[in-house]
């Protein structure tokens, strides 16, 4: 007997263009998790808000999986915008699912927002739950500070769901330990589900192929950004390390520089309107004196990615916070043996495996890189 799976994920749909402020890691887990559960024999419902009217109320994503938009709004809305309007979603949910007479084994959900609708259906349909909260928001508080943008309420909120939800997944040992610490959470009911990589898609080509392809130029050093443009991805620190493995280079007498790829944004081709961030980063690269060596592709599907990584020499990576990225994942296997490299760049402070990180505002703290590979010595200043 097939079972059926209610994925819930107000915000991250598996359809949404990746790359835009509110479209990144949580698709990529919602689009796999209910695409690999028709392996088991299940079959899944993602249900999130309809913010792109563009697209039908139900797609057909496999023989397995449906996508289901659920109207709450005359007009699309930001992430932190859609709190007030989870009643709506919980009920256009259980309206929906009574007019079809479908009946759900499980739910899932997929941050706090949703995981509140989760606990509310898991009480109206009387099945279990599980939840990932993909990030907390006392770790988002204790590392953004002012700058977090969340709902007064959503840690209060995400206190109640650890209490009403039968099972909880976290992704890496640091985010177990949260879930236990700040929120109290059963140890029983904790699960470690490391995030993966789907190596179909994710793939090494040649990065002569890959360049090519691309229209980058062969014989140049190359570091990639993919992700969202956003302030607090801090790609502004990718920009200053730039400039200050240039500023190394000079000193030393050397002219080379790579080049800085920043695949990500609104739009599929670079706007500064539509994305405000490529206008900061450039005006930032100009006055750090690396404007003509800093480029935006615009944002690309993830079918496309493993070429952008693997035409890499590195990945840039900058974040302030603690990082289960499965970023950092896709490019190890697509570039092969050149790393990912949260926070930056190699900056001469090398590590036994030969690379370094330059973590800013704070140049002089480093660690060493997390992995098992080097930086290429044409990186590692």
């Amino acid at each position: 007997m097939t079972r059926r799976v209610a994925m819930i994920s107000e915000h991250a749909s598996p359809l949404a263009l990746l790359g835009g402020v509110d479209a990144g890691g949580q698709n990529v887990y919602v689009d796999a998790v209910s695409r690999h559960l028709g392996c088991h024999g299940y079959t899944a419902d993602v249900f999130t808000v309809w913010n792109d009217q563009e697209q039908p109320e139900v797609t057909q994503l496999t023989d397995t999986v449906r996508v289901i938009n659920i109207a709450v709004s005359n007009q699309p809305q930001h992430k932190d915008a859609l709190w007030p309007l989870m009643p709506a979603f919980r009920d256009g949910i259980g309206d929906l699912a009574a007019r079809r007479g479908q009946a759900y084994d499980l739910i899932h959900g997929n941050f706090w927002m949703s995981g509140w609708v989760a606990a509310e259906l898991r009480q109206a349909w009387s099945i279990p739950a599980i939840e990932i909260f993909h990030a907390t928001g006392m770790t988002k508080r204790r590392e953004q500070g002012d700058a977090d943008t969340s709902p007064d309420d959503r840690i209060a909120v995400e206190r109640d769901i650890v209490r009403r939800i039968d099972h909880l997944i976290a992704q890496c040992p640091v985010e177990r330990d949260e879930l236990l610490a700040d929120y109290g959470a059963n140890p029983a009911c904790v699960s470690l589900i490391p995030s993966a990589v789907d190596t179909k898609r994710y793939r090494p080509m040649p990065q002569a192929a890959a360049r090519a392809s691309l229209g980058l130029h062969p014989d140049a050093e190359i570091i990639v950004y993919v992700g969202r443009v956003i302030p607090r991805k801090d790609i502004r620190n990718v920009v200053r390390a730039l400039a200050r493995l240039r500023g190394i280079r000079q000193a030393r007498g050397e002219q080379a520089l790579p080049a800085l790829v920043i695949v990500g944004g609104e739009t599929t081709e670079p706007d500064r309107q539509a994305t405000p961030e490529i206008g900061v980063l450039q005006d930032l690269a100009n006055d750090l004196g690396v404007g003509n060596d800093v480029r935006f592709v615009g944002r690309h599907q993830p079918s496309e990615l493993y070429r952008w990584y693997s035409a890499a020499d590195a990945g840039g990576r900058s974040r302030r916070r603690r990082v289960s990225s499965s970023v950092i994942c896709c490019a190890r296997v697509s570039r092969r043996s050149r790393p990912a490299c949260p926070r930056g760049v190699g900056d001469g402070s090398h590590d036994p495996h030969g690379g370094a990180i330059l973590e800013w505002p704070h140049p002089e703290t480093r660690r060493p890189v997390d992995g098992r590979r080097s930086v290429p010595p044409s990186l590692s200043s």
